[in-house]
């Protein structure tokens, strides 16, 4: 039986980088009590506003409410948001050594206008094209120091299609990774789907594996996953497949072994975010066991859990254990 304390304890001895797209996320809070007399749209008088980590800082974050000690290696832009997304990754004792300010670009922010508990409006800031030379140079500087000085236990790549993760980053830091003994986990996106090759786990879901690969099929059962799988393989010559399927559960592979694991009832109210917790905790299990089934239990309870709060949220150590304790002892 596992000694699901022990393993809970043994996060905080991991060292985990994460590289990705890092995002500022805003929230606003406001009442709505009539309609403007300038146009037919809600006033919103704010009374509250709150700044959380966003895109591939979430991941950094579920790791770090793990215990592990977590680095960022990302571009932000020389602005105030870049400033806001340091100073909270430093409160959270995130290490933002490898964090790389461009003059050329903008810290992604999504500002949310929230009354009443729904969303009224969001605002993105953002450059989406691809990092010039120069930035791209210098964020992988920045990985060579970070593999070299820290040896880390692996690399979490957090592709949100917002230019960071280049074609040739992806590649270059997957071959310094297998040269220096690195695991990586991957959650892609479609733009550089197959750049990934070789990586240890690759985490998408099922609406971007069926995009990526083309493929109409109805219902995604274990057959249909494990060709998928091979097709994938066969693509990215990577070692796991994680595949989640909503509020069916997940499922993974490596070489034969293979299982659909179903999610567990839950009251969802927000799925956002899920999908950060999963390659987190994920990554995490996987790092610390190298057992792939117990990877996928306890990263598909913890998706469960996150789903169960409004908004992105970092998953809860105390409560993602005793949840193991209860469903998988």
């Amino acid at each position: 039986m596992e000694d699901f304390k022990k393993l809970f304890a043994s996060f905080s001895s991991l060292r985990v980088g994460v590289i990705g797209d890092v995002m500022l996320d805003t929230y606003m809070w406001g009442n709505v009590e009539r309609i403007s007399p300038e146009a037919p749209v809600p006033i919103v008088s704010l009374h509250h506003k709150e700044y959380r980590i966003g895109g591939a800082g979430n991941v950094g974050l579920n790791c770090k409410s793990l215990g592990a000690q977590v680095s960022v290696l990302s571009v932000t832009g020389d602005d105030t948001e870049g400033l806001l997304l340091e100073e909270l990754f430093e409160s959270s004792n995130i290490d933002t050594s490898c964090l790389v300010k461009s003059k050329d670009r903008i810290t992604t922010s999504k500002t949310r206008i929230i009354s009443r508990n729904q969303q009224m409006m969001r605002l993105d800031a953002e450059i989406t094209k691809d990092l010039d030379k120069k930035d791209e140079q210098l964020l992988l500087e920045k990985v060579k120091e970070y593999i070299s000085a820290e040896d880390p236990d692996i690399i979490i790549f957090e592709d949100y299609n917002k230019g960071v993760l280049t074609d040739r980053l992806i590649k270059e830091v997957i071959a310094l990774c297998r040269q220096a003994g690195v695991l990586t986990a991957v959650d892609p996106k479609r733009k550089n789907f197959f750049s990934y090759q070789q990586a240890d786990i690759l985490k998408p879901n099922l609406k971007e594996v069926k995009e990526a690969l083309n493929m109409l099929f109805e219902e995604a059962n274990q057959s249909t996953l494990k060709n998928i799988h091979a097709e994938l393989q066969k693509l990215l010559h990577h070692n796991i497949s994680l595949i989640t399927l909503s509020e069916k559960g997940v499922f993974y592979q490596q070489d034969k072994k293979s299982a659909i694991v179903p999610s567990h009832v839950r009251s969802i109210a927000d799925v956002s975010g899920a999908g950060d917790t999963v390659i987190a905790v994920a990554s995490l299990v996987y790092a610390a066991t190298k057992s792939v089934h117990l990877m996928a239990e306890i990263a598909n309870i913890a998706g469960g859990l996150v789903c169960e709060e409004v908004g992105t949220v970092a998953i809860n150590k105390e409560k993602l254990l005793n949840e193991c304790e209860l469903l998988l002892s």
